[in-house]
């Protein structure tokens, strides 16, 4: 009966980026409220769906719509929301949203100038983009997710090569390079699925458990659907794509390539190839839980080696991704359960981490930490301290939203699965633990540079050519009103997932112990 909330969350969006393209003078004198406008709707659709979603329902899905696609290939257009898609959906608006938010209010200030650059393109490719996101979640055919899994990497290529730093060429190559042989390997193993059942229907094939699919098939396909999907997340050592790629990416372009686009990859996990394929998950995760582990290690491991502010975050994502895979390996209520709480969570806080290195840079003109001199909580004090609630937010201190995911994945290693090896799961704990001690160190030793410490004086602070010095002094308006706007409601929700992580697990719960259901 609410089938067309799913709808109206594609069409809107597709509707600003349709009428940017067709009129395109039309609509010159009004652009910073344009994309408010378009993307503030589209954020209380999800509310709306978040209002009306029946909490003490059985685990299925709902808004459902099922319509005939391309009838003479059995394809439709299959779209639906339960309590693994629907906090992604809502995550993903809301980013959309403060983007916007951010880039019109703030406008060139925001953003180092790169809004007075074109901005129709740039409200056109963050609006498709935002359709391709929406829809991956929304998607329940698997011809239809890969789509939407695709449509994402043409306009996030265009926001890093166009509005990205000096390297944002070569940065947006090896994007769309990585991710594109990541999706035809993907493509090849949803082919398979589809070759083998006859069908192309998510919640068909998830109700089967993998029934008519003889273990060695679903072998080859989880291995072909994982390696697309773990390009996408990513996973060691398919991520050396992503820190260039956040490195000269713009603000709002880093915001929703770690808020939204890495999460595409993690639910295709709990989506497709671990309700579809239950006996090549149970070979596999071994192995998943391996390339887990060591990319929590060695993300933690290249954060401390690192100059760059931006090129650490991109790095923590490595780390923090890594969580999110040891859960979905450990093929239990709980461990799986903690990997969505981790998605939410690292959406929010890096989220929030990109916004403030944005706005880092935007006053310094650099992000290069030695260069930025130290003492930001005595020069910048609301900035400085933004900086810190977020930093550790990410290294998981208790009571905010970074710690629950993180340590739900460690607890379900410790007990994983029936079928798999407990004694290889607690080292993978332990490694994992170890992993979370070095995340708390790089966060504490960026703090010492950048927020601690005696500051320079503002002449020694590094200047963009052809522009004034800016004098970085001890004032009120260190952060500015269309910023906070922006990073506020992310702060509030770290709180709130912290405080209250029941709220999303009660949500969660549910449709995972039905998803699990052949493994349990």
């Amino acid at each position: 009966m609410m089938g067309w909330i799913p709808v109206a969350l594609l069409a809107v969006p597709l509707l600003g980026a349709l009428l940017l393209l067709l009129a395109p003078r039309t609509f010159r004198g009004v652009l910073p409220a344009y994309g408010l406008i378009f993307s503030g709707v589209t954020l209380a659709l999800s509310l709306a769906l978040l209002a009306l979603y029946d909490y003490g329902g059985p685990a299925r899905m709902r808004f459902e719509l099922d319509l005939p696609w391309i009838p003479g290939l059995g394809l439709r257009l299959h779209l639906g929301v339960d309590g693994v898609s629907l906090p992604l959906i809502v995550l993903t608006a809301l980013l959309t949203f403060l983007c916007f938010v951010y880039l019109c209010w703030g406008r060139a200030r925001a953003t180092g100038g790169f809004m007075s650059a074109r901005p129709r393109a740039l409200m056109f490719t963050l609006l498709v983009l935002e359709v391709g996101m929406i829809g991956t979640f929304l998607a329940l055919d698997l011809l239809l997710f890969f789509v939407f899994f695709e449509i994402v990497l043409i306009p996030m290529y265009f926001l890093i090569g166009v509005w990205g730093g000096e390297g944002r060429r070569a940065a947006s190559i090896k994007f769309i390079l990585y991710t594109l042989l990541g999706s035809v390997v993907m493509l090849l193993g949803l082919l398979l699925v589809w070759a083998q059942t006859g069908t192309l229907d998510i919640e068909a094939l998830t109700a089967a458990h993998g029934a008519g699919m003889p273990r060695s098939l679903q072998i080859l396909a989880f291995v072909a659907i994982g390696i697309g999907l773990a390009v996408k997340t990513p996973m060691w050592p398919l991520h050396t794509w992503l820190p260039d790629a956040h490195t000269e990416a713009p603000t709002v372009g880093s915001v929703l390539l770690a808020g939204v686009l890495l999460k595409m990859g993690t639910y295709g996990f709990a989506r497709i190839a671990i309700p579809v394929l239950p006996e090549g998950a149970t070979a596999v995760a071994p192995w998943l839980g391996a390339f887990a582990v060591v990319g929590i290690v060695y993300g933690a491991l290249a954060c401390l080696a690192q100059r760059d502010l931006k090129r650490m975050i991109a790095y923590s994502s490595v780390g923090h991704m890594g969580f999110v895979l040891l859960g979905f390996a450990t093929l239990t209520p709980v461990g799986v359960n903690g990997a969505l709480f981790a998605n939410v969570a690292h959406g929010l806080i890096t989220g929030l981490l990109f916004f403030l290195a944005g706005a880092v840079k935007e006053r310094y003109h650099t992000s290069e930490m030695p260069a930025l001199g130290g003492g930001m909580l005595a020069t910048m004090p609301r900035l400085g301290s933004m900086l810190t609630f977020a930093s550790i937010a990410s290294l998981g201190l208790p009571g905010l939203a970074g710690f629950w995911g993180e340590m739900l994945a460690l607890f379900g290693a410790f007990q994983p699965a029936n079928g798999l090896p407990r004694g290889l799961f607690l080292t993978y704990m332990v490694i994992g633990g170890l992993g979370a001690v070095l995340t708390a160190a790089y966060f504490l030793v960026m703090l010492s540079r950048v927020t601690h410490g005696r500051p320079r004086d503002s002449a020694e602070h590094h200047e963009a050519p052809d522009e004034r010095p800016i004098a970085v002094s001890l004032a009120p308006s260190d952060v500015r009103g269309y910023e906070l706007a922006a990073w506020t409601p992310l702060v509030v929700l770290i709180l709130l997932f912290g405080l209250w992580p029941g709220l999303l697990l009660s949500l969660t719960t549910p449709p995972v112990q039905a998803l699990l259901g052949a493994l349990s």
